[in-house]
């Protein structure tokens, strides 16, 4: 029976992914074996040693230890990808609102107190000061090309709008799902050049913190509108509003709202809204807890920050995984050991990035607590798992 602790309300159709006769899912519990959650701060928790697993129901995870987790062998999931359309469209609105000025438009005509013919020439008269702009024609800029960024950038094309894009890791598969319409610039600085509109969907990393800059609005159109609904911190808000106060950016449609921002009129601040879908919250609950079952049950890993993907179809064998540094000769210290004990291993897939490296071996005896001892205790092995044999 697996223990899985919940910091957060999970959609049931994720939970349903985990058989009850195999799993006890409880906000509370000891000793759990994996931990699923979604904005729950981790940071300052006391992550229990018997934790093997964490799964993000979301795509972002700045709310997790990962480098303590990295160091214990524990692999972060999350689910890249499942809230993409809920994001997509998010975007999208942010455009139109932004162009529009739709937020001020509805705080005016709310403070009218006029009835009548009156009211009707008090919306006349106050329109003309909410006058926007149409998106058709005018340069979207795209920065991060991941599964959110595609879609974006392919509805905003739909919409008649030039789209650019940068993203110097995009994966092949992803190239292949961006419209060839798009054209991928070669330089941070060449898509903020002349954009109408830029939209900002990367993780927020050290690298990625504050890259959308003053000296990068700088570049854009005056006029123009900054859409970030990525992370806070990859936009330096203080920038931000520095360009609205000079008319260098028209409006500011944030998901991450400050005091700061809040208060600036041209700022229009949402409470987290990305992925407040029921489908997308659904999506990223199903996703990550066939993850972590997954990776339970038959050790492999998909959607994994911190470790490599590494999924090995199951054998009528034993199992054993093995977390570890990233170090020359692992694998043969591994197969070693294995084959001084006397058993032969029948299949076996080592993966590795970064400073960390994971190992899936199928034996064809049960290994005993001595060989699992000695594997665990070679230097660089953060963490052993002996899964035995399929669960049928």
């Amino acid at each position: 029976m697996f223990k899985v602790l919940t910091l957060n309300n999970i959609a049931v159709e994720g939970l349903r992914r985990l058989p009850r006769e195999r799993y006890e899912v409880a906000s509370e519990i000891a000793h759990p074996e994996a931990i699923l959650l979604r904005s729950h701060n981790m940071h300052d928790m006391d992550i229990p040693d018997t934790v093997a697993a964490i799964g993000r129901a979301g795509a972002g995870t700045n709310n997790i230890p990962i480098d303590a987790m990295s160091a214990r062998g524990v692999p972060v999931f999350n689910a890249p990808g499942a809230n993409a359309n809920a994001v997509k469209e998010l975007a999208i609105a942010g455009m139109l609102i932004g162009a529009r000025n739709l937020c001020n438009a509805r705080e005016y005509v709310s403070s009218l107190t006029e009835v009548g013919d009156a009211l009707n020439k008090a919306v006349e008269a106050g329109k003309k000061q909410f006058v926007g702009f149409e998106l058709p024609g005018k340069a979207l800029g795209v920065l991060g090309l991941g599964a959110i960024g595609v879609e974006v950038a392919n509805a905003a094309l739909d919409l008649g709008m030039r789209v650019d894009g940068f993203d110097p890791s995009i994966t092949v598969r992803n190239a292949w799902q961006l419209s060839s319409g798009v054209e991928q610039e070669e330089t941070l600085d060449q898509l903020f050049q002349h954009a109408d509109f830029v939209t900002v969907h990367v993780p927020l990393l050290d690298a990625t913190r504050n890259i959308v800059n003053g000296d990068r609005i700088a570049l854009m159109n005056d006029n123009a509108v900054l859409i970030n609904f990525a992370r806070g911190g990859v936009v330096d808000d203080a920038a931000a509003l520095a360009a609205l106060d000079s008319g260098k950016l028209h409006a500011y449609v944030t998901d991450f709202p400050t005091p700061e921002l809040i208060a600036h009129p041209k700022v229009v601040a949402l409470p987290h809204l990305g992925a407040s879908t029921a489908e997308a919250e659904e999506n990223c609950a199903i996703m990550v807890a066939e993850n972590v079952k997954d990776y339970l049950e038959n050790g492999n890993i998909r959607h994994s920050v911190n470790f490599p993907e590494a999924r090995l179809p199951r054998l009528d064998a034993w199992r054993v995984t093995v977390a570890n540094a990233n170090v020359p000769n692992m694998v043969g210290q591994i197969s070693t050991h294995i084959a001084d004990a006397g058993l032969n291993i029948e299949d076996l897939l080592n993966k590795s990035v970064g400073d960390f490296a994971y190992t899936i071996v199928d034996v064809n005896k049960e290994p005993t607590e001595e060989l699992l001892k000695e594997i665990s205790e070679i230097d660089g092995v953060l963490t052993l798992r002996n899964l035995g044999k399929p669960v049928t």
